[in-house]
């Protein structure tokens, strides 16, 4: 009785762990909404803030082994307002591609978190401003992720993940230098997965 408990136990515990680990080759697609939460000092001392702003988040992942993956973020243009002391001066837009090596750990449970870090290239475009022509400089930079996948069947499942890159771009006022926009944004997404 003991040998066949301990069998059932052993096969569900395996059972389970192929139910719900990640395996080498799987994709898997999150769909969700994304916020852009800027955390820098903005430029001028302070004086110049950029806003939120939330749009659709795309993310995907292919597992390389069990544990490890290539994670990649994209979203539809988000559109930030530029504010001087309070005051709105101009707005820009930019897509923040993001790229990770992500380790995923081992769970027999519906839930499997991550961690990932990696690189951001933002470009910046539609730069408009009531003092001129403005111009923001492209930027690299590091960046870091959390998140965790929740499988609700075989295929689908809900995500929650959070990123935080260094994103630091050289502005220019009709020509002439200005300061460094340090907008160095914490990005949250929540939304659906489904694994192929």
């Amino acid at each position: 009785m003991k040998t066949a408990l301990v069998a059932g136990l052993s096969l569900i515990a395996a059972v389970s762990t192929q139910a719900f680990a990640y395996e080498q080759g799987d994709v898997v697609l999150r769909v969700g909404a994304a916020m852009v939460h800027p955390t820098g000092d903005g430029a001028l001392n302070g004086a110049l803030e950029v806003d939120n702003n939330t749009q659709l988040g795309l993310d995907g992942t292919y597992m390389l082994t069990h544990q490890l993956g290539i994670g990649v973020l994209a979203a539809t243009p988000f559109k930030h307002d530029l504010n001087l002391n309070g005051v709105n001066i101009g707005s820009t837009k930019h897509l923040p591609p993001t790229v990770t090596l992500q380790y995923h750990f081992n769970t027999t449970t519906p839930l499997h978190p991550y961690l990932g870090a990696g690189v951001n290239y933002t470009q910046f475009f539609t730069e408009r401003s009531s003092l001129g022509d403005l111009e923001l400089k492209h930027s690299f930079g590091p960046a870091i992720e959390a998140g965790f996948d929740y499988e609700l069947s075989k295929n689908w499942g809900a995500n929650f993940g959070i990123w935080y890159a260094d994103i630091d771009t050289k502005a220019k006022l009709n020509g002439a230098k200005l300061d460094t926009v340090k907008i160095d944004p914490v990005v949250y997404m929540i939304g659906a997965t489904y694994k192929f």
